[in-house]
């Protein structure tokens, strides 16, 4: 059976919520397939709503992934949780983001032999209580009025990986051109890199290097 589009009339009419199909959605995708393919491109999808864009570019991911490494447990699941970490989403309402963090999960669960490993579930879970945000993407702030801020995850040595989290106003404004208008974004919290000609973003925390499935070690 077909996903309905919309779950209400009042949830239309209060927040214009209206869910992308998945034909849609696959034809949007088609159009930048290379990246949505490659398993380390990062992904933000502004109002994922219950994740219908998300789920869409974590299966093409994961097709690489099993493609690739899928007889291999230790390679599996590292390039498995790098797919995950590479997918953001912002999203107004609270029902939706705990159902696309849900959805998520599952399919990861679902996937793959390898990925009934505890650790791994464990790590995963907490990778998606950072990437997926209730907030609203127009002020870039949270629901509880804080400034929206994502964590970024880089694989640095093997499995070790290094967290930095940045504000999404900071994200933005970076990715202006030095002498374009940076509107309402606070350029005091970025820098000029010269050899690129643009703003580049500074970190507002950063943690110490863990391995992937430990990096809920830092909350």
């Amino acid at each position: 059976m077909a996903k309905t589009q919309i779950k209400s009339r009042k949830r239309v009419q209060d927040h214009g919520e209206v869910f992308t199909n998945e034909r849609e959605v696959n034809a949007m995708l088609d159009m930048v397939k290379a990246e949505t393919e490659r398993i380390e491109s990062r992904f933000l999808e502004p109002a994922c709503g219950d994740g219908n864009f998300l789920i869409e570019v974590l299966r093409r991911k994961f097709d690489v992934v099993t493609s690739k490494y899928g007889s291999n447990k230790s390679d599996w699941q590292h390039y498995a949780w790098l797919a995950v970490s590479s997918i953001y989403g912002v999203e107004l309402l609270e029902d939706n983001t705990c159902a696309c963090r849900e959805r998520l999960y599952k399919f990861v669960c679902d996937s793959h032999p390898f990925a009934v490993d505890g650790l791994f579930r464990e790590s995963v879970r907490f990778v998606l209580s950072k990437n997926i945000l209730t907030g609203d993407a127009l002020t870039m702030s949270q629901a509880d009025g804080t400034p929206t801020t994502f964590a970024e995850w880089s694989f640095v040595r093997g499995d070790r990986v290094k967290r930095r989290d940045y504000q999404l106003a900071h994200l933005l404004a970076a990715n202006a051109k030095v002498g374009e208008q940076l509107g309402l974004f606070d350029s005091l919290n970025t820098e000029y890199d010269e050899s690129r000609n643009e703003l580049v973003p500074k970190a507002v925390r950063e943690y110490p290097l863990r391995n992937w499935w430990e990096v809920a070690q830092d909350g």
